[in-house]
């Protein structure tokens, strides 16, 4: 069990210096999500999203984590993440694209993720897509000051298992800051009114991984990339979110502002 002891809390200042970031990440993410389309390799939109990062100041967080190769994660249908961009690898028409990208800008790092489509998404691509989609905004409405981050987890189960999906065990949300993983973890899964309390100044990456099928998952053998077990489609959405004393604020956004 993790106490608010253990987790990093912002002080007003750090969370203006997340809120840069996070807007350079968001219109880094923003440009590789309108990058995909029928044709286009992944490794296109993984140089669209660090050319955009680049041009904004900011460093991609991924490349070089842990010996990830690349700046963009990009996991198409059945993978759920850390799929590797390749010039090989293109995109078809109807695929189910998602995109994860971190960013590392003045000391602090954000976190987004998005799934869009390529061309038409045939009927059970898109309600997995919405799905998941509905409920990370679900799960970030349930977050209230003083109140559980289970309440979060709680919600976003709920709403996915009513859907008929499956969420994903083996990944889990994070906090985030100085460091690109921070305590506490922060599980798609679980029960309201548990876990550590809801306070100002905490700051946590939010990331429903739905699965049509079971949520049962395994990597392939490039050590990297995470699919689903039995071989149906996934989806994945996420935002960093810093917790005020008014509620929840959402420091990234997916897609372009108009």
């Amino acid at each position: 069990m993790f106490s608010t002891k253990t987790i990093e809390l912002k002080s007003a200042a750090e969370l203006d210096c997340m809120r840069r970031g996070a807007e350079i990440l968001s219109q880094a993410l923003a440009a590789a999500m309108a990058a995909v389309r029928p044709g286009a390799t992944t490794l296109e939109l993984d140089r669209v999203a660090a050319a955009e990062l680049g041009r904004r100041g900011a460093k991609p967080a991924f490349l070089g984590y842990r010996g990830f190769p690349a700046s963009l994660c990009v996991s198409i249908n059945d993978e759920i993440i850390h799929g590797i961009p390749s010039a090989e690898r293109r995109v078809r028409e109807g695929d189910l694209v998602s995109l994860d990208l971190g960013c590392l800008y003045d000391g602090f790092y954000t976190d987004a993720a998005a799934t869009v489509g390529a061309g038409s998404l045939a009927p059970d691509a898109q309600r997995i897509l919405d799905v998941t989609k509905e409920s990370l905004a679900a799960g970030i409405d349930a977050m209230r000051p003083d109140g559980r981050l289970g309440d979060y987890s709680g919600t976003v189960q709920r709403r996915v298992e009513a859907a008929g999906f499956s969420v994903v065990r083996e990944f889990v949300g994070h906090g985030i800051g100085r460091a690109l993983h921070e305590d506490p973890p922060v599980p798609n899964f679980g029960r309201a009114a548990t876990g550590p309390r809801l306070v100002p100044g905490m700051v946590v990456a939010l990331e429903p991984m739905v699965n049509a099928g079971g949520w049962e998952a395994r990597t392939l053998s490039d050590g990297w990339t995470c699919v689903t077990k039995d071989g149906s489609l996934s989806a994945h959405f996420e935002h960093t979110v810093a917790m005020t004393a008014q509620g929840p604020e959402i420091l990234t956004w997916h897609g372009r502002r108009s």
